[in-house]
């Protein structure tokens, strides 16, 4: 929401020693927070009044003239100008040597123009960003001599502050000038200017226009102005709409864009030579369509409100007009439409539409429903100003929800709820300057125009945010006794362990979009969540998996010189029964850089997955050593070089490996690239694990044994299911088993195996050891392996 220093000042009437510093923090202070301030004079640095004494035709170029210009400084500068108006004696804008042009950013210098020195440029319209006229200079008429060499920003009033201003979705009052200037003066910084409604005696029938869909248009009224001259908006208006971003284009369409801003009242303007028959509010029909103002065509659905006449919709009610009945230069007659559209509705529709507007911004949030006579009166009575014309009386359909609010309010909540003791009078005294109406009894009538509050805490929060949140004591909470009680949950705990185990590793936490394009998903599998009015395109899905945001990331890192990636994300995958918690790992580039010593760069491979999977599940307190290695991960991921951690053949835990090249390919990754997912909610929970405290460390106090074992064993036996069966040949004493040793000749597959026995008591006896050797062969060739000779 962005307005002017001038603007707020025609209804706010400050004191003396209120600057704008005091309006800025006060606006913030009270919740509305200001988001930017410019000054639209400050890029006409350099620009002044000038008064052309002579014009010359230019010696070198039939369309040029050399002009002598007064400057101010009693020294007349020769300009070289191509204007076709460009005479001696005529007062217009000359911009110096070092001003800077705002349409195009170029800085005036001296400089030569085909053999004649120029000292600047005198300036037209389009130049200075002020409009659209560039067939001449800018003439400045009526001026008075002594106004020469003043700066133009300051002579045209264009040295007016912008303030723009953030506007929570609740504060649909403060969509408008107006109800901005009502909360500052509610909190002391001036008093608010009483709005001049115009009493218009209208002549003649008014317009036919009725609503048939009372839901969605509970209310429309209308009037009718006839013999209008659809000319310039004034020089007042135009600059304050220019000032906010807004480009004048008539003042019919001018004046319904000042009300909106002003007032927070939209109002539409139809040429009513352009309509057939009466205009009515009501519901879309299939097939139906519009064009509306900004050149793009709707195909309207069932339930959507529209303005429409006896042959076609000319308005999609709340949001936006229709081109075919919009007003030009040639309108002579107008309708202006002051309406009343339910939010919900604004809402839906432009949402289906994905059409934005100032008026879906006010009424979507919800106009004040008393305000529409008032609203038209000063729409109508500046029509008659500025366009002539005669009225007619006015036609009221529908009716408009006015049934009053009431809430019953104790000030003692300001301090039980808000922390801050006011007192009674000036809660009363605030409440009433917002606009509300305080009984006696503390029976509180809530304004029209405020349709957020609904109880008691909503006054709390206006009584606080007026008298200053600031003033609020920062009161500790009593602390408990002793050692507080912990607040982490089980899965915020873990979530915290794989976190810090992922940094340790060298990993680098990266946090990317929720949401997805649906090529990406798909890539993926496909997500099970779309969203109805997504930001973009772009992100539309919500993701399946963690990878393709971090695919994304390794993508754009490598694109900027990066030699190794190594990026892990902790956050949420979306499926279709629920939000899934989940670590994701992605390594790319080089493992290895290239060295002397090292010799040529290494890239990651499925192993380097694999060891970090098994890392992280290690740290979240996973039973690793009870893990299975089974298969491929999926379509994602590159056969044979992939797989998933389970415990059992159902829970898993984990799946990593090389990425499929399709897949890389689709994020424009070039290279090998291996991944790892942790599903960190498949991780089962540690019996008894709620204590804070770690195990005692306790040693054994026995040296550990190895013995190795050879085994011939079968083409389509695993290394890990032959570690597995060695571990379970004697659990008691047997702690570790790996293969160190790979040998393939002539058909004949050997593995090594180191196995690690721990006695606990006593030592192990020749005995002992012979009986666990024969007891880790026998579990060997259960799974046909053999022992090698």
């Amino acid at each position: 929401m962005k307005f002017t220093w001038q603007w707020l000042a025609r209804h706010l009437d400050m004191p003396a020693q209120v600057g704008f510093d005091d309006i800025i923090d006060g606006l913030t202070r009270i919740g509305l927070e200001v988001e930017g301030v410019e000054n639209p004079g400050e890029k006409l640095a350099g620009f002044k009044i000038a008064k052309v004494l002579t014009a010359e035709r230019h010696p070198q170029a039939d369309k040029l003239q050399v002009l002598t210009v007064d400057a101010g400084d009693g020294v007349p500068l020769q300009v070289v100008c191509g204007a076709p108006n460009a005479r001696a004696g005529i007062f217009g804008v000359l911009g110096l040597p070092g001003a800077v042009v705002p349409a195009n950013g170029m800085e005036l210098r001296v400089s030569a123009i085909r053999g004649v020195e120029s000292n600047g440029m005198m300036c037209s319209t389009r130049e200075l960003e002020l409009g659209e006229d560039h067939d001449g200079i800018i003439e400045l008429d009526g001026m008075d001599p002594s106004a020469v060499g003043r700066d133009f920003a300051d002579y045209a009033g264009l040295n007016d502050p912008v303030i723009d201003v953030s506007i929570t979705p609740n504060r649909q009052d403060c969509m408008g000038v107006r109800g901005i200037a009502r909360d500052l003066a509610a909190a002391g910084l001036g008093t608010l200017v009483p709005l001049d409604v115009p009493t218009i005696d209208g002549a003649g029938t008014g317009p036919d226009v009725r609503t048939d869909d009372p839901d969605g248009c509970p209310a429309f009224y209308a009037q009718s102005v006839s013999g209008v001259v659809n000319g310039e908006a004034p020089d007042w208006m135009r600059r304050l709409l220019t000032a906010i971003g807004q480009k004048p284009i008539s003042a019919l369409v001018d004046i319904t864009n000042f009300v909106s801003v002003d007032l927070g009242r939209p109002l539409h303007v139809y040429d009513k030579a352009k309509l057939s028959g009466g205009l009515v509010a009501r519901r879309a029909t299939p097939g139906e369509q519009v064009l509306a103002l900004n050149g793009k065509t709707y195909m309207l659905e069932p339930g959507m409100t529209v303005i429409a006449d006896d042959k076609a919709v000319h308005d999609i009610g709340g949001i936006m007009g229709g081109e075919e009945s919009g007003v030009s230069e040639a309108t002579t007659d107008v309708v202006i439409e002051c309406a009343y559209f339910d939010p919900d509705h604004i809402a839906r529709t432009g949402q289906k539409l994905m059409l934005t507007s100032d008026a879906r911004q006010r009424f979507e949030r919800g106009v004040d429903p008393a305000f529409l006579d008032d609203g038209l009166a000063i729409a109508t009575q500046l029509v008659l100003s500025h366009c002539g014309g005669t009225a007619s009386t006015v036609t009221r359909a529908g009716k408009p929800p006015l049934e009053p609010k009431t809430v019953a309010y104790d000030p003692v909540r300001a301090e039980t709820l808000g922390g801050l003791a006011v007192a009674a009078d000036r809660q009363r005294d605030i409440l009433t300057r917002l606009g509300f109406v305080v009984a006696d009894d503390w029976t509180v009538t809530v304004p029209t125009w405020r349709r957020d509050v609904d109880g008691p805490a909503d006054l709390v929060e206006e009584v606080i945010r007026i008298e200053g949140i600031d003033n609020v004591p920062s009161t500790p909470l009593p602390r408990i006794p002793g050692v507080a009680t912990p607040t982490a949950t089980p899965e915020q705990k873990l979530e915290r362990k794989v976190r810090r185990a992922a940094a340790a590793r060298g990993l680098d936490e990266a946090v990317t979009w929720s949401f997805l394009s649906q090529t990406e998903a798909d890539a993926f599998g496909g997500g099970a969540w779309s969203l109805a009015n997504p930001i973009s395109e772009d992100l539309k899905v919500m993701r399946p998996s963690l990878l393709p945001g971090l695919l994304s990331a390794a993508a754009r890192n490598l694109n900027r010189g990066a030699v190794s990636i190594r990026l892990f994300e902790l956050g949420r995958r979306y499926l279709a029964d629920a939000e899934r918690s989940t670590l994701g790992v992605v390594l790319a580039g080089d493992k290895r850089a290239r060295g002397w010593q090292a010799g040529k760069a290494a890239p990651y491979d499925a192993f380097d997955a694999k060891a970090e999977a098994l890392a992280l599940l290690a740290a979240a307190g996973a039973p690793v050593d009870n893990l299975q290695v089974m298969g491929e991960a999926g379509d994602t991921w590159h056969p044979g070089q992939s797989g998933t951690l389970r415990l059992g053949p159902k829970t898993v835990l984990a799946a990593f490996g090389m990425v499929h090249p399709s897949t890389t390919k689709a994020f424009d990754l070039d290279g090998p690239v291996v991944a790892v997912e942790l599903y960190l909610d498949a991780i089962p929970a540690k019996r008894g694990g709620n204590g804070f405290m770690r195990p005692a460390y306790a040693p054994p106090a026995l040296q550990a044994v190895k013995r190795d074992f050879a085994f011939t064993v079968p083409a389509g036996l695993t290394a890990d299911a032959l570690t597995r069966a060695v571990r379970g040949a004697d659990k008691a004493a047997i702690t570790g088993a790996r293969v160190f040793d790979l040998f393939e000749r002539d058909g004949v597959r050997s593995m090594a195996v180191e196995v690690t026995l721990q006695p606990s008591d006593k030592t192990f006896t020749e005995a002992d050891l012979k009986g666990i050797a024969d007891r880790v062969v026998v579990a060997a060739e259960k799974l046909g392996a053999s022992l090698r000779g």
